[in-house]
């Protein structure tokens, strides 16, 4: 990895210059307990886990089973309502003239209240702010921390549900949806230590660029936010992606601090070229000239923009009324096409989650073939280290804040506390070049939220981005018009159409959600579903409980009554669990290449979801938990490649005597000029194999498809229950594509055969 920390080496060898942060960290151990009311003493402390979570450290002290089996995170359901108390004690530090001892946090959820040795010191609400604050002047001999953790903010008059989180700004996820449990985190999911420090300190250092409009030259400037500055001097290094010094700057603070490079190297998604970064050091002296603190960062310099799709100003509007908003995302002036994902939580507890963790996933989203991550605003805003991994792999992030199919009512509380979260995150995550677009959050424009462009809280959040993130653009949610939430399902439940006639007859300017449910495997299965509930999957056990029936409309998400439509009643689970998963693969793949064929129109095709944070029977996702891919996984991946043969099919069962048709086309999102080919058209069944049709395709233009003829056959007698349709590019295996569709005889011709009872 090109981590900061891992590059220190690298690069104080090549400026000859010893690189030490100076702080102190202590590290502090904790005890946890709960309590009915604020003022209580716990009856019992027991040992907490920090960063993490009350519940997994109460389970654990208590010895309880995993939460994720059958239904036992029903017993969570208390700990939500009561206040949790956490204890650490330290003996006071040895401190020098002109050194503070401050108590840092990277996040509390949700409202909390600190003291030490009974002096309130700190209190907030919110998840989101870290907390920094002196503890010098309270300091005793021995001395005791407290943090006092209210009970998870409700909306009062509700149902339980998502819509108790609407006047708070924490991830409504953990109120329950249809792939997660109802279960709401509390504690310290962050970082937490004590921090010996010098009384001047830099609390922030942003390093803000222009680039010329032919990327020639970047103008680059540092915003220093610190306390105690006025005595104090700088220096500020700039390296190259190889660690060495380009650029060194030393004065006292007063006037702006800037530097050029000159020809700089662009940042560019990982499809469209190299992520280089940069890597600043600023370092803070004191007066005589020795490092007292120190901030640093990667920098990856790129322009985005937020451009109008092709075609939507010309769309006719009668009466004239307004068009449809930009979603085409162009980087250094190329626009480009968004295959990806909406980004879940990767765990219940936030506070669990780790750069491995985030790493692992990441490199399975780049092994699909994406280069866009919708961070979905139901949960958790990602941590430092999933942003730097996407800069370094060069991920696009689309990052919501956390508001979510609720009416976020712009109360004075609630936009007091929205503006200091957001603020607090609009200045963490600007800085990483993988940030490239910021959403209000997720469906408010719909008729279960019903706010508007004219809502407070996204007045507040647009005006938050443009004071303190121009560089970014905002849109106040998805979808917008134009854009496509939806479908979720293989085969409509009102119109019954499939995937194939659903996104043929739909045009989006992008299609930023859309799923296909499909079953976990069965090994995944045995290890949450009790073994006299697994098979046959029935209502009101642990199928249900792990969001296979009821999660949402119809017999979602397992689709029993579909799986039994096309295949029948299947035998045995692993029956079962195959058929599920070859519709999803199918289903995912019809919708990928079907929105690729609508580009430019077209700008975005992102499933929901990718990944899940607690073990399901079935859902969307593509990733079960904790990183185990679904057939779906690889077959969206081939759908996903830069360049691919791919077929048009209008359906999914197909009978003999029937013609067979399939349109054939080149999809194309590289950069660069793709040369002519040749392209084979096969249908397989059984061991029959039938060449349908040769195609010479010409050179393709720089980020165009391209189409070609239509296949047609008519489908033979057969005793097989599929086909397999083959596209193979003579010389470009990797551009080969294959469609495997049910496939059945003649209803007389089974009656005759007595293959039917």
């Amino acid at each position: 990895m090109k981590m900061i920390t891992e590059n220190f080496k690298k690069i104080s060898q090549s400026s000859n210059k010893a690189l030490v942060d100076p702080t102190k960290k202590i590290p502090l151990r904790w005890n946890v307990g709960f309590t009915e009311t604020k003022n209580q003493e716990p009856k019992d402390l027991f040992k907490a886990t920090v960063p993490g979570a009350v519940q997994l450290d109460y389970a654990t002290a208590h010895n309880w089973p995993p939460f994720y089996e059958a239904d036992n995170f029903k017993q969570y359901d208390w700990m939500e309502d009561v206040f949790w108390i956490y204890k650490t004690s330290f003996k006071k530090p040895v401190l020098k003239a002109k050194d503070r001892l401050y108590f840092y946090a990277e996040g509390i959820d949700y409202q909390f209240e600190i003291w030490l040795n009974n002096h309130l010191i700190f209190k907030q609400e919110g998840m989101f702010t870290p907390v920094f604050t002196d503890l010098t002047e309270h300091l005793e001999k021995d001395n005791e921390i407290s943090i006092i953790v209210y009970p998870a903010p409700k909306l009062k008059g509700v149902d339980v549900g998502r819509k108790q989180a609407s006047q708070s700004v924490k991830p409504a996820v953990s109120y329950g949806w249809d792939w997660h449990p109802r279960l709401i985190p509390s504690g310290i999911w962050g970082h937490c230590h004590l921090e010996v420090k010098h009384y001047s300190i830099l609390e922030d250092v942003y390093i803000d660029y222009e680039l010329t409009d032919n990327f020639d030259s970047a103008i680059l400037t540092v915003e220093v936010v610190g306390q105690n500055l006025d005595c104090c001097s700088y220096t500020w290094c700039m390296y190259n992606e190889d660690g060495f010094l380009i650029s060194e700057k030393e004065d006292k603070f007063g006037d702006s601090i800037t530097t050029e490079l000159k020809n700089p190297q662009l940042w560019w998604p990982l499809d469209q070229g190299n992520p280089y970064l940069y890597t600043s050091i600023f370092m803070l002296k004191d007066i005589e000239g020795n490092v007292i603190d120190v901030k640093n960062q990667q920098i990856g310099l790129r322009k985005v923009e937020l451009v109008m799709n092709s075609g939507t100003w010309e769309l006719e509007r009668r009466p004239m009324s307004r068009s449809y908003p930009p979603i085409t995302i162009k980087i250094n002036g190329r626009e480009i096409f968004c295959k990806g994902t909406n980004w879940v939580n990767p765990e219940i507890f936030p506070g669990v989650i780790t750069s491995k963790r985030y790493q692992k996933l990441i490199d399975r989203a780049i092994e699909a073939n994406f280069n866009m991550l919708r961070a979905w605003g139901g949960s958790i805003i990602g941590k430092e280290s999933f942003y730097e991994y996407c800069n370094e792999k060069g991920i696009l992030v689309w990052t919501e804040f956390p508001l979510s199919c609720n009416n976020y009512v712009g109360t004075p509380r609630y936009l007091k506390v929205l503006e200091q979260e957001s603020t607090s995150i609009i200045k963490r995550i600007r800085k990483h070049p993988s940030h490239v677009l910021w959403s209000g959050g997720n469906e408010l424009f719909n008729d279960w939220s019903r706010m508007t462009d004219q809502s407070l809280a996204l007045r507040l959040l647009n005006k938050q981005c443009y004071d303190l993130d121009q560089k970014n653009p905002f849109i106040p949610t998805a979808p917008m018009a134009g854009m496509a939430h939806g479908n979720y399902v293989f085969k409509d439940n009102e119109t019954k159409e499939e995937v194939y006639q659903w996104i043929s007859n739909t045009k989006a300017t992008a299609y930023t959600e859309f799923g296909m449910p499909g079953p976990a495997s069965v090994d995944i299965l045995k290890k949450i579903i009790p073994e006299n509930e697994l098979f046959p999957p029935r209502r009101n056990t642990s199928w249900e409980t792990h969001h296979a029936f009821g999660a949402w409309l119809g017999d979602t998400w397992l689709q029993l009554d579909l799986l039994n439509e096309y295949f029948g009643e299947a035998k045995t689970l692993e029956e079962l669990v195959a058929n599920g998963q070859w519709l999803q693969c199918e289903g995912y793949k019809a919708i990928y290449e079907e929105a690729r064929r609508q580009k430019p129109y077209c700008s975005m095709a992102i499933n929901w979801c990718f990944n899940e944070p607690w073990p399901t029977a079935a859902n969307n996702s593509i990733i079960s938990y904790p990183n185990i891919p679904k057939p779906s996984f690889y077959a969206v991946a081939n759908s996903c490649r830069t360049v691919m043969a791919s077929a048009k099919i209008s359906k999914f069962g197909w009978v003999e005597g029937e013609i067979f048709e399939a349109e054939l086309w080149v999809l194309n999102d590289f950069y660069k000029e793709i040369p002519d080919g040749q392209i084979q058209a096969i249908l397989e069944i059984g061991s029959t194999y039938i060449e349908l049709l040769t195609w010479n395709y010409s050179d393709i233009k720089v980020n165009q498809n391209l189409k070609g003829p239509t296949a047609r056959v008519l489908l033979p007698k057969s005793n097989e229950n599929k086909l397999t349709f083959h596209l193979k590019v003579v010389d470009k295996e990797e551009m080969n594509s294959s469609y495997t569709l049910k496939y059945d005889q003649k209803l007389e011709r089974k009656k005759d055969d007595n293959i039917l009872a």
